[in-house]
C-alpha cells in the first residue's frame, strides 16, 4: 500500500462535545433493558484476559454479564467478579445454552487457537447476535472459514489486521485509513485498527480517528478492557460503529489521564476512569 498523509479529511475526528452519544436512563430503569453480554474465552493461562473484558463490559453499563470460560477459571472469577455470571464450558454444546440468553457476544480475549478455542469460536459465529471479535477470534479468523454477523465489531492490531487482509504489518502501517477500510469491507464488520491514532471504519464508507491515548498504553490486556467496553455498548443499543466509535475515545482518554502517572499503567487502571468519562459524556439519569 502508498504512503498516506496524515491528515485525514475524510475521517471524523472523535473529541469531546462531537462523540456519539448513549441515551439516557429514566428513573425506572431494570437491568434487563441494557442487554446481555456473553463474554468467551480464557484458556489455560490466559484466564486473566476475559475477566478483565467482563469487568470493562460490567462498568460500561451492561445490564447482564455472563462469562463462558474454563473450569479453572471459576473460582478465580467468582472472587473477583460476583456479579458476573460465570460457567465453566469444556465443549461448544455447553455453551449453546449461553448463547441462547445473550444479547451480544464477545469473543476472543484469552481464547487461544487451541481445539477448545476453536470450537467455542465456531459456535459464536453460528449465532445471530452482535458480535466483538478480538485477539485470538481474529488470528483464527485470518485462517478462513468463518464470519460474523452483522453488526458486528473487529478489533484487531496491526500484526493481527495484516493476518486478516494477507498484508505485511508495514504494509498496514503505511497506509492505515486503506487497512482499516479493507478490513471493514472484507469482513461486512466494522473495523476498529488499533494504534496511534486508532481508525474506525464500517461498510458504509464511514471513517473515525481518535488521537487521544499515551506511550504508557503500551501494555498487556488494554485491548481486552476495549474489547468489553464496545460490548458492553452495543447492549445499551448503540450501532456498531457508533458504539465503537464512543468506546475507543473512553479507552483512549482514559488512557491518556492514566497514563500521566507514568510507567506501568495496568489495563484495571483504565475502568475506573472509563466508567466516570461515560457518566460525563452521557449521564445515567435524564
Amino acid at each position: 500500500m502508498p504512503q498516506t498523509k496524515h491528515d485525514l479529511p475524510d475521517a471524523q475526528l472523535l473529541m469531546p462535545g462531537h462523540l456519539p452519544r448513549l441515551a439516557a436512563r429514566s428513573p425506572d430503569a431494570h437491568k434487563g433493558q441494557f442487554g446481555h453480554v456473553l463474554l468467551i474465552g480464557g484458556d489455560r493461562g490466559f484466564g486473566g484476559a476475559v475477566l478483565l473484558s467482563a469487568q470493562s463490559a460490567l462498568r460500561s453499563g451492561a445490564g447482564l454479564v455472563s462469562l463462558a470460560t474454563r473450569s479453572e477459571h471459576v473460582p478465580a472469577a467468582l472472587a473477583r467478579l460476583p456479579e458476573v455470571m460465570t460457567q465453566g464450558v469444556h465443549s461448544a454444546n455447553q455453551l449453546m445454552g449461553l448463547l441462547a440468553q445473550a444479547s451480544v457476544l464477545v469473543v476472543g480475549p484469552g481464547l487461544g487457537q487451541a481445539a477448545w478455542g476453536h470450537s467455542l469460536l465456531s459456535a459464536a459465529a453460528n449465532a445471530s447476535q452482535p458480535q466483538v471479535w478480538d485477539a485470538d477470534a481474529l488470528n483464527l479468523l485470518s485462517k478462513g472459514g468463518l464470519s460474523l454477523p452483522e453488526g458486528s465489531v473487529i478489533t484487531p492490531h496491526p500484526g493481527e489486521a495484516a493476518r486478516l487482509l494477507g498484508l505485511s504489518t508495514a504494509d498496514v502501517q503505511a497506509d492505515r485509513p486503506a487497512a482499516a477500510r479493507a478490513l471493514s469491507k472484507k469482513y461486512a464488520v466494522v473495523a476498529v485498527l488499533k494504534g496511534a491514532g486508532t481508525l474506525i471504519a464500517s461498510p458504509d464508507g464511514q471513517l473515525a480517528r481518535c488521537d487521544q491515548g499515551h506511550p504508557a498504553m503500551a501494555s498487556a490486556g488494554l485491548g481486552d478492557v476495549l474489547a468489553g467496553v464496545i460490548g458492553a455498548l452495543l447492549a445499551q443499543g448503540m450501532s456498531a460503529f457508533d458504539g465503537a466509535c464512543l468506546a475507543v475515545w473512553l479507552h483512549a482518554t482514559a488512557g491518556e489521564q492514566q497514563g500521566k502517572l507514568g510507567r506501568g499503567l495496568a489495563a484495571s487502571d483504565l475502568i475506573p476512569a472509563i466508567r466516570q468519562l461515560l457518566e460525563e459524556q452521557a449521564p445515567c439519569l435524564n
